[in-house]
C-alpha cells in the first residue's frame, strides 16, 4: 500500500486516539496522562483508577459504538436510497426506537437491560416502514424531500406518543428523562459488553455491504446489469440500519444527525467509493462522539450538557446547508 494511501489511515488513526486520550482525562477532575495509562495498562485501586474504569472507559466505548453504528447507518442509508438527507433521525428511526423502549418500559414493564437492543431494533423498524409507507403513498417518492417529510411526519407522530406516555408514567419518565435527549451518563461496562456484539456485526455487515452501494450508486438499471441484486442488497441494508440504529440507541439514546453530519464529512476528503466512505465514516464517526461527549462534559463542569443536544446544534445548519446546495 503507498505511502499515499496509508495517510488517511494514519491521520485517523491519530485523531482516534487523541479524541479518546482526551475523553479519560478530561472533565470536572482531571485525570494526568500518565495515570490514565496507568488504569487503562495495570489497574489500581486509586481514585483516578476508580474513575477511569468504572465511569470513563464505559462511556468512551459507548460513544465510539454510538458514533459508528449511527455513521455507518447513515452512509448505509444514503447509499441505498441515493439521498443525500437519509439518516436515521430523519427517517423516523430513532423516534420509534426510543418510543418502543419507553412504552416496553413504562407500560409492560420490560425494564431488562438486556432486551433494549431488541426493543429499540423493533422500534427502529416499525419507523422505517411507516416512513416507506407515506413514501410510497405520495407517489413513490420522486425527489429527496418527499421522504425527509414522510420522515419528520413519522417522527412527530412517534415522539407525541412518547411524550404521552411520559405524561401518564412520570416516574418512568424521570427514568428515561436524561437517555432520550440523547446521553451516555451512567454508562456501564456490562451494558457495553452487551450491546457491543449487536454494534460489531452490524459494522461488520455494513463493510461487507460497500462494495455494492457503490456499484447502487451507478443506478438500479446499471447496477442490475453488473449483477447486483438490488432488492436484496436494499433489504440487507435495511437489516443492518436497524441494527445499528438500535445499538445507538441502547448505548446513547437517540442521538440526531450523525448519521447525517459524518458522512458528508467523510465524503468531502475519502470521495463517494463506499469502499473507503464507509470505513472513514466509522472511524470519523467514533471520533466525533468521543469529542462530543468530552465537550458536553466539560464545557460547563461540573454540570453536562447532554451529548444529543451538541450533535442536534451542530447537526441542523449541516442539514440547512444541505437544503440548499441540493435545492
Amino acid at each position: 500500500m503507498s505511502i499515499r494511501a496509508l495517510l488517511p489511515v494514519a491521520v485517523l488513526s491519530v485523531l482516534l486516539i487523541g479524541a479518546l486520550a482526551w475523553h479519560l482525562g478530561a472533565g470536572a477532575h482531571a485525570v494526568p496522562p500518565r495515570a490514565v495509562i496507568s488504569a487503562l495498562l495495570s489497574g489500581g485501586e486509586s481514585y483516578d483508577a476508580a474513575v477511569i474504569a468504572g465511569i470513563r472507559l464505559p462511556r468512551a466505548l459507548g460513544a465510539m459504538l454510538a458514533g459508528a453504528s449511527l455513521s455507518a447507518a447513515g452512509a448505509l442509508m444514503q447509499g441505498a436510497t441515493r439521498n443525500p438527507l437519509a439518516e436515521p433521525g430523519l427517517f423516523g428511526l430513532l423516534a420509534g426506537a426510543a418510543l418502543a423502549v419507553v412504552a416496553a418500559q413504562g407500560v409492560f414493564g420490560l425494564g431488562a437491560p438486556s432486551l433494549v437492543p431488541l426493543l429499540a431494533a423493533f422500534g427502529a423498524l416499525v419507523g422505517a416502514l411507516m416512513v416507506w409507507g407515506l413514501t410510497t403513498a405520495a407517489g413513490g417518492g420522486a425527489g429527496m424531500l418527499t421522504p425527509v417529510l414522510a420522515g419528520a411526519a413519522v417522527s412527530a407522530f412517534l415522539a407525541a406518543l412518547t411524550t404521552l406516555l411520559n405524561l401518564v408514567d412520570e416516574r418512568n419518565f424521570e427514568d428515561l428523562r436524561v437517555w432520550l435527549s440523547g446521553s451516555l451518563a451512567g454508562l456501564r461496562m456490562p451494558v457495553v459488553g452487551m450491546v457491543a456484539p449487536w454494534a460489531l456485526a452490524g459494522l461488520a455487515a455494513a463493510l461487507l455491504l460497500a462494495p455494492k452501494l457503490t456499484v447502487l450508486s451507478l443506478g438500479d438499471e446499471s447496477a442490475q446489469g453488473l449483477g447486483v441484486p438490488v432488492a436484496r442488497i436494499r433489504v440487507l441494508t435495511l437489516v443492518a440500519v436497524v441494527v445499528l440504529t438500535a445499538s445507538a440507541v441502547a448505548l446513547a439514546g437517540p442521538l440526531a444527525f450523525v448519521g447525517l453530519t459524518v458522512p458528508h464529512a467523510a465524503r468531502l476528503t475519502f470521495g463517494s467509493d463506499y469502499t473507503r466512505l464507509l470505513p472513514a465514516s466509522i472511524a470519523l464517526g467514533a471520533i466525533y462522539l468521543l469529542a462530543a461527549d468530552t465537550v458536553g462534559r466539560t464545557l460547563i463542569a461540573p454540570a453536562e450538557i447532554s451529548t444529543g443536544i451538541l450533535t442536534a446544534l451542530v447537526g441542523a445548519p449541516v442539514f440547512v446547508a444541505l437544503l440548499k446546495v441540493r435545492g
